[in-house]
């Protein structure tokens, strides 16, 4: 049996002799199922209309090929498409081509972003790829990065390196400070540190969704009154609802007098800081000590893709290195498990690098103009005697009808999500101060100004 196994190995993986034909007819039968979807994408929608998706467990035999590619196909018509032009809930763009080649590769290599030994070129690259970005933002030599499964995981990285740094790693009265419109994702990052909500001190935002610096100078004031210890505090590049940039040149200064670490949640918006684009606010970002960006949000790097940039590379490695004693290393090269929170990491830098390299900064600048050219299209035609229109400087609307009390926004918007999906438009409806509001996010680059024409249509019958 043992025997049968090995001279039949190549049925169950790649072969180290021999053309591996079987793995190529797998795979370009794969790729025409895939395409065959993408192509189908406006006929079908943003979402499948009905549920029929059966979720088949391994049974005692191996599946044949036949029965596994139809359960492929059923898969995937029972996705939510991001291709259709109508697809704009959310910050899933349609995936780049050349990144999607790169989740291949990367899974075909297999190789581990534990340690270099386990992945020798796609450690250099992955440093010599965060190194660049933090050069194009404008951090200095020391600086470098790590790559993430997502915002949520990089800002954490960086709040348990800013608590380090500051000393306080098990202190109860450590604060980090917010804005009120910041990601939800930072209450989970106080619960896995072992803090409480308490620890989670929210700072107002002004009436164009920006961090107030009078009251966060207030609450600092406060703070110190009641001995709780900043270890951070966190700038907005990009918020969820409007896309509104904080303050940052000022938050910056308040940081530096007071020497307290300031990250940047970039996830949206912080892939705009590598061009030239003018966006309002967006300066004086090489102030900070951290920063995250998600490529995956805007220019199509197929998910997972984010990156934690930091203007010293040491308060990670101080933060994280264990000395990893099963693992061999080599003189002058980091371990990138010992940078970070994760440890067994997929090569996953391979799709940013890739994608990078297919568009050069023209392309990056091209997807990003398009993106506020659309929501610029968006915004200047929707009628402003009907909603109430809630922005900024980056591609996110949000909008409910004029003077509709909160109890109702809920129904409103419902029936309207409802009513555009049945016209193949996917839009999302957050909860932001109390109101549910309907938002659309215009990083689609399928969508053409004749589908926002319909879009408004729809919102104005």
């Amino acid at each position: 049996m043992a025997e049968d196994l090995i001279n039949n190995n190549d049925i169950y993986f790649p072969s180290n002799l021999g053309t591996n034909d079987k793995l190529i007819t797998l795979l370009n039968r794969t790729s025409r199922t895939l395409c065959d979807w993408f192509s189908k994408a406006d006929k079908n929608g943003p979402l499948p209309f009905g549920e029929s998706f059966n979720c088949i467990m391994p049974a005692e035999d191996g599946n044949s090929e036949e029965d596994l590619f139809s359960d492929i196909e059923s898969l995937l018509n029972n996705s939510f498409n991001p291709v259709h032009p109508g697809s704009l809930a959310h910050l899933d763009p349609p995936p780049l081509i050349f990144s999607i080649l790169g989740d291949l590769i990367a899974a075909g290599l297999n190789n581990n972003l534990l340690a270099y030994e386990l992945s020798p070129s796609v450690t250099l690259l992955e440093e010599s790829l965060c190194k660049w970005f933090a050069k194009k933002i404008g951090f200095n030599d020391f600086s470098g990065g790590i790559a993430a499964s997502g915002g949520t995981l990089s800002n954490l990285n960086a709040l348990i390196a800013a608590r380090n740094n500051a000393g306080l790693g098990s202190d109860p009265n450590s604060v980090l400070l917010v804005s009120e419109d910041a990601h939800s994702s930072f209450v989970k990052c106080i619960r896995v540190m072992g803090l409480d909500t308490r620890n989670l001190v929210r700072i107002k935002t002004d009436n164009q969704g920006r961090m107030d610096i009078n009251d966060l100078r207030n609450s600092l004031d406060k703070c110190s009154t009641e001995n709780k210890k900043i270890f951070a505090i966190v700038a907005t590049l990009g918020t969820t609802v409007r896309g509104a940039i904080d303050p940052i040149k000022e938050i910056s200064e308040i940081c530096k007098q007071r020497n307290i670490w300031l990250h940047i949640d970039g996830s949206i918006g912080g892939i705009f800081a590598i061009t030239s684009i003018p966006i309002e606010g967006l300066n004086n970002i090489n102030q900070a000590n951290s920063i995250t960006i998600n490529p995956q949000k805007i220019i199509g790097i197929t998910k997972t893709s984010s990156l934690l940039l930091v203007s010293n590379m040491s308060t990670l490695e101080n933060t994280f290195n264990t000395g990893l004693p099963y693992i061999s290393s080599k003189e002058n090269i980091i371990n990138r498990g010992e940078i970070g929170i994760q440890g067994s990491r997929p090569a996953e830098v391979i799709k940013l690098w890739l994608g990078l390299r297919f568009l050069g900064l023209k392309g990056i600048e091209d997807i990003l103009n398009s993106s506020i050219k659309r929501k610029d299209f968006f915004e200047k035609n929707i009628s402003k005697n009907k909603f109430d229109i809630y922005s900024g400087p980056l591609h996110i609307v949000s909008f409910l009808p004029n003077k509709l009390k909160p109890k109702d926004s809920d129904a409103w918007t419902q029936t309207k999500v409802n009513e555009l999906i049945n016209n193949n438009f996917m839009l999302s409806r957050p909860k932001f101060k109390g109101k549910y509001f309907l938002r659309v996010v215009m990083g689609n680059y399928n969508t053409k100004d004749s589908d926002i024409e319909e879009l408004l249509r729809l919102l104005d019958a």
